[in-house]
């Protein structure tokens, strides 16, 4: 998995990117496994964020008492 930490908005945008190769047949059987790998870590990265993002939001409307 890779470690790098990319934005939501880059891990979404490779996701399609993989989705439309994969809904184009433009993979090949060889880069299958690797393409779906790697949708697999965006997509935990993705998971991550949004987790993240929710959490903090919450953490600040709790904060302003709202």
């Amino acid at each position: 998995m890779s470690k790098t930490k990319i934005s939501y908005d880059a891990s979404f945008e490779e996701l399609q990117e993989i989705m439309q190769d994969l809904q184009e047949d433009e993979i090949s059987v060889d880069e299958l496994t690797t393409k779906v790998k790697r949708a697999a870590e965006l997509l935990k990265m993705c998971n991550q964020i949004l987790r993240d993002t929710e959490k903090n939001v919450g953490d600040l409307i709790k904060d302003l008492g709202l």
